[in-house]
């Protein structure tokens, strides 16, 4: 009985985290306990153990008395996200060159075969979760205990605004995924030999070649203003 509450968590949590990084829920989303308590067969208790590990992992918001909701995303979250993103990136895939072991090299390339394949299969949201697993290996790369918390937070919103990214509307935008796909085959030839500068630079470009698409898709009609320069307000 305790394996298969173990495994029903396991179904729950693995749920809802694409769930929110494909959009199926959106942004401020109230989550309805009662009909997710039925679909998996749990109890409060172990769906509220599951809310608490997302919602300490970025992805979903705890409020008292009033349930959880599926963590938002201001204006503030967009400009934090343009400056934090290119910074947080780079040290990543410098630290990943410099400490990746081999079997975390195959495991890269095996992320990477399976983004081919959703690049293939022409799923948006499939493109977007299998993007989001390489970056994930990268940041095991890593293995850096400051980074990562800040590191998967940008994961999650990187993957809710890029859906537009991995359904391009025009030439241009579908010649930028097949770039996407040979810049990850470049950070890979980085790691594999540890050129951590190389690996820095190439998180740049790889974070340059989404950034105007992204902008485009979050930026409200008629602000003329990069998000990475919108000034700080205080969240009502």
């Amino acid at each position: 009985m305790k394996d298969t509450s173990k495994q029903r968590k396991a179904e729950l949590y693995a749920h809802l985290k694409s769930a929110v990084m494909t959009l199926e829920l959106r942004p401020g989303a109230d989550l309805d306990e009662a009909s997710l308590s039925e679909d998996f067969s749990l109890s409060r208790t172990p769906l509220r153990e599951v809310f608490r590990q997302l919602a300490g992992e970025g992805y979903l918001d705890l409020r008292e008395n009033r349930g959880a909701r599926v963590s938002e995303m201001s204006h503030t979250t967009l400009r934090d996200f343009f400056l934090a993103a290119p910074m947080v990136y780079g040290a990543v895939l410098q630290l990943a060159a410099q400490n990746a072991r081999p079997e975390q090299i195959v495991d890269l390339k095996a992320a990477q075969e399976d983004f081919k394949a959703a690049l293939h299969r022409g799923d948006g949201a499939a493109r977007a979760m299998a993007n989001n697993r390489f970056h994930e290996v990268t940041g095991e790369m890593a293995d850096n205990i400051y980074l990562m918390p800040s590191f998967q937070r940008l994961l999650i919103d990187h993957a809710r605004i890029s859906m537009t990214f991995y359904r391009p509307q025009d030439a241009r935008m579908a010649d930028n995924v097949s770039e996407a796909s040979a810049q990850h085959d470049a950070i890979i030839a980085a790691i594999e030999v540890k050129d951590a500068a190389a690996a820095a630079q190439l998180a740049i470009d790889h974070w340059n070649l989404s950034r105007d698409q992204i902008e485009l898709f979050v930026m409200p009609a008629g602000l003329d203003m990069p998000l990475g320069t919108m000034a700080r307000k205080t969240p009502a």
